[in-house]
C-alpha cells in the first residue's frame, strides 16, 4: 500500500491536463503532466481508448518522478475533437484515474456485481465449443449481456458478463454459480487437452477487460507458438517486427515495434509492458496511413534493463502476441437485433453450422438491443463464399445481420469442411546511434 506521505504528495500535486485544438493542423493535442508512478502511462492511454480517440503521434517522458506526455489524438471519423462536453469529459476523466493507480494485486477477484456476474473462460480453441458454451448459458437461464472474445495462436480466452434470466442482475446463488463452472469447465476442457481450461468469477470494473484477455492468454502462454496456420504463411509481411536494443550510454533497453496501424494498438502494446512490470522512461508514436512505429526506453521495476537471453526472447514473444491477439481477421458481420436469452446460442450455431470461425467477437447490449460484432472466416482462415454469407443472411435475417468488409468474400465455392472453431469458434529499419543490436524478430 501507498504510504501516507506519497498519497500527501500527490493530492499536492494534482495531474494537469491541457487540451488543445490549435497546436496541431490535423489532430487535437492532449498533454499530461503527474507525479510519476508505474501503471500512469497505462491509466492515460486507456482513458483515450475508453474514449475512442485514435492516437496518431505521442512523445512520453515519465524520468526523474515526473509524469509528461503529449498525445496527438482524432476521432474515429479522423477529425479534431470539436465537441465541447466532450473535451470536458476527457479532461475529468485524465484527472481523475492519472491520479489513483491501482496496485497489481488489485486486478482480480472472486465477487459478483449487482448488475451482473463476470466469467472469465480460457481453453484450447476447437471447433464447435462456442456454441457448447453458449447453450450451456442458455439452458442455465443465463442471459449473455456482454461479451469480448479473442483468439490467438490456438489459445481462446473470452470475458462474459451475465444476467439471471429471472431477476435481471447477477447470479448471487453459490450453488448455481459452482453448477456454471462446473459445467463451463467441462465444455472448456474436451477431450484430450494438453493444457488446463479454465472458468473464473471476478468483478467487473476493476481492470478493463481488454487488460483482463491480455493477462488471461499472456498466463496461458498464447505467445508460444505451436507452428504457423495457413493464414500466417500467407500474410507474413503483415506480422509486427518486434526489435530489443541496448542503449549503451543511459543503460536501458530499448524496445520498437512497426506493425499495422489499427485502434487499441498502443494500448496493448504499453497494457503488456505494464504487466510484465517494466516501466516506460522515453517514448515515441509516429503513425502513417498503414504502419505504426513505436519506440520504448525502458527498466524493469529493480531499475535495470534487460539482461538475459531468456528475458529478451520473452519480452520479443509477448509483445508480438499482444499486438497479434487484437488483429481483426477475416470478414466482418454486425448483428443488430432485440436481446433475449439464447440469442448468441442461436447465432453462433448457425455460423457452426455453416463451417464459419469466429477469430473474435464483441458482444453488447444496451436498452434491450443486441449489437454484436463478428471477425470470421472460413475453416481454412481464407475468405468466405459470398453464397454462404447470403444464407446466413437469410437464416438470421438480412435487417440483422450486416457484412461490412466485403473485400473478405469470395465468389467461388469452398471445400467442404465440417464444424467452426471455439471461441472459434466461441468465440472464435530505423537505425540508432550508439546502439547494439542484440535480437530481432519477424
Amino acid at each position: 500500500m501507498d504510504n501516507e506521505y506519497d498519497k500527501l504528495i500527490r493530492r499536492m500535486n494534482p495531474p494537469r491536463v491541457v487540451i488543445d485544438n490549435n497546436a496541431c493542423k490535423d489532430a487535437t493535442v492532449i498533454q499530461v503532466d503527474s507525479m510519476n508512478k508505474h501503471g500512469i502511462l497505462l491509466k492515460v492511454v486507456q482513458v483515450l481508448m475508453d474514449m475512442n480517440l485514435v492516437v496518431t503521434k505521442a512523445y512520453i517522458s515519465s524520468d526523474g518522478g515526473w509524469f509528461m506526455d503529449v498525445f496527438n489524438v482524432i476521432t474515429c471519423e479522423g477529425n479534431k475533437i470539436r465537441d465541447q462536453e466532450v473535451i470536458n469529459a476527457i479532461q475529468m476523466r485524465l484527472e481523475v484515474d492519472a491520479s489513483f493507480v491501482p496496485s497489481l494485486r488489485e486486478s482480480v477477484g472472486v465477487m459478483p456485481s449487482e448488475d451482473h456476474t463476470s466469467i472469465e473462460l480460457s481453453g484450447n480453441d476447437r471447433p464447435g465449443l462456442l456454441s457448447e458454451v453458449c447453450a450451456v448459458l442458455a439452458d442455465l437461464h443465463c442471459n449473455v449481456v456482454n461479451a469480448d472474445v479473442w483468439t490467438h495462436n490456438n489459445r481462446a480466452a473470452a470475458v462474459v458478463h451475465v444476467t439471471d434470466d429471472a431477476t435481471g442482475g447477477a447470479i448471487k446463488d453459490t450453488q448455481r454459480l459452482l453448477t456454471i463452472k462446473e459445467l463451463l469447465c467441462n465444455v472448456l476442457r474436451g477431450n484430450g487437452e494438453l493444457k488446463e481450461a479454465k472458468m473464473t468469477l471476478s468483478p467487473p470494473g476493476v481492470t478493463s477487460t481488454d487488460r483482463r484477455l491480455h493477462q488471461i492468454m499472456q498466463t496461458d502462454r498464447d505467445y508460444e507458438r505451436a507452428g504457423q496456420t495457413r493464414l500466417e504463411v500467407e500474410h507474413k509481411n503483415l506480422r509486427p517486427h518486434v526489435t530489443v536494443l541496448d542503449c549503451t550510454e543511459k543503460d536501458y533497453t530499448v524496445i520498437t515495434t512497426r506493425s499495422r496501424d489499427r485502434p487499441k494498438l498502443l494500448f496493448d502494446v504499453i497494457c503488456t509492458l505494464t504487466d510484465m512490470e517494466y516501466f516506460v522512461f522515453h517514448g515515441m508514436v509516429n503513425t502513417g496511413r498503414m504502419e505504426a512505429y513505436l519506440e520504448f526506453y525502458v527498466r524493469h521495476k529493480d531499475g535495470l534493463p534487460i539482461s538475459s537471453e531468456a528475458e529478451r526472447d520473452r519480452v520479443l514473444n509477448c509483445l508480438e502476441a499482444a499486438i497479434e491477439r487484437r488483429e481483426s481477421e477475416g470478414l466482418k458481420l454486425e448483428l443488430y437485433a432485440e436481446d433475449r436469452v439464447g440469442l448468441l446460442s442461436d447465432i453462433t450455431r448457425v455460423f457452426r453450422e455453416n463451417s464459419l470461425c469466429i477469430r473474435r467477437a464483441e458482444i453488447a447490449t444496451k436498452h434491450g438491443k443486441a449489437k454484436d460484432i463478428f471477425y470470421v472466416t472460413d475453416m481454412t482462415g481464407t475468405s468466405i463464399d459470398a453464397k454462404i454469407v447470403e444464407s446466413i443472411r437469410k437464416q438470421i435475417g438480412d435487417a440483422m445481420l450486416q457484412v461490412k468488409h466485403s473485400s473478405c468474400l469470395s465468389e467461388t465455392s469452398p471445400k467442404e469442411t465440417t464444424t467452426g472453431v471455439f471461441l472459434g469458434n466461441f468465440f472464435k529499419a530505423r537505425t540508432f546511434q550508439n546502439f547494439k543490436l542484440i535480437r530481432s524478430y519477424s
